[in-house]
């Protein structure tokens, strides 16, 4: 497979990996005034550089909140330290996706180093009331915000009025997301106070999803309420990027599973494309051809680069205008 460019940089966060909760890593800062628990997220995967310039730039700039609490989580150090640019898929874990592990039961049984870092970690994903996860993809493509099924959160993305697609998307078949660890997970009347979106900032390598990261970390910590606009603009100026002139919520009806590494799509879809007639053949999984559902399907996420059995290669949506 051809290698992509890597034109972003890995940001040196050697000052910033200490903490000062106890739990390396994670910083936490208390206003001391009532108000949200907001907690920022980043390196779940480790070549996922986008969310370590996002906190490092957060930390530079001595961002506390005026009221509420923050809290800002460097999750997977040890896959980020394997990182190499020539390599980055390697550096996504150590010994499995941490993204897969936020369960009780797999947390009560800490035989990997990504279960022993989630169980270092949860309790501080329990105390928050807001969490902003953030990511970037293997392969190029438009951010995407991943709202989970949850009424709550999709009104949190539109408040947002970034990025244009929002996912709205079921959880994943391999194990819970920290997105939707504890009451994150639970529904709208069950747990009111709590929001949690994973932002999907663009390519690894992409100084875009840099922006892109910095820029919902900005309107995130504006819409929380634990900082004011003016506030956050004297701070980290430059971050705030032009609001998406409209957004469209995709609500995911299945995922493709491919039967084996040789999964092939029918044309190089790079995600978001909206497929008119239902039937058509977007693909083949080991000789049974793909076709779309439905009309005017669109593909999120398409990609064979992790392709072998078992792996999801695309997902279907459905698509409507907020």
């Amino acid at each position: 497979m051809t290698a992509l460019p890597f034109d972003l940089p890995c940001p040196d966060i050697s000052m910033w990996r200490q903490g000062n909760t106890g739990t390396e890593g994670v910083w936490h800062f208390d206003s001391g005034q009532p108000g949200r628990h907001v907690l920022i997220s980043a390196l779940i995967h480790g070549n996922e550089l986008c969310g370590a310039w996002a906190l490092k730039g957060l930390l530079e700039a001595g961002v506390h909140p005026a009221v509420g609490r923050l809290t800002l989580m460097l999750a997977n150090l040890s896959a980020f330290e394997r990182f190499d640019e020539a390599n980055h898929d390697a550096s996504r874990f150590v010994d499995e996706d941490m993204n897969r592990q936020w369960m009780d039961e797999r947390i009560a049984e800490p035989r990997t180093l990504e279960r022993q870092r989630v169980a270092a970690l949860a309790p501080w994903v329990q105390q928050a009331d807001w969490v902003l996860d953030l990511h970037s993809m293997h392969e190029p493509g438009a951010p995407l915000l991943l709202t989970g099924m949850h009424p709550r959160n999709l009104q949190l993305a539109r408040q947002l009025a970034n990025p244009v697609h929002i996912v709205v998307d079921a959880g994943h078949k391999d194990g819970v997301r920290m997105r939707d660890y504890g009451r994150f997970g639970l529904p709208d009347d069950q747990a009111p106070e709590t929001r949690s979106l994973l932002i999907e900032c663009g390519f690894h390598g992409d100084p875009a999803s840099r922006d892109v990261a910095r820029d919902l970390c900005i309107r995130f910590l504006e819409v929380s309420g634990v900082l004011s606009a003016s506030a956050l603009q004297a701070a980290l100026p430059g971050w705030r990027q032009a609001g998406a002139p409209q957004q469209w919520a995709l609500e995911v009806t299945g995922p493709v599973v491919a039967r084996s590494e040789k999964f092939r799509f029918a044309e190089p879809f790079t995600g978001l494309e909206c497929i008119s007639k239902a039937g058509t053949v977007i693909g083949d999984n080991d000789g049974e051809p793909v076709t779309t559902p439905y009309d005017d399907c669109v593909l999120v996420m398409p990609s064979v680069r992790q392709a072998r059995a078992g792996v999801t290669v695309v997902r279907f949506a459905r698509r409507r205008l907020l």
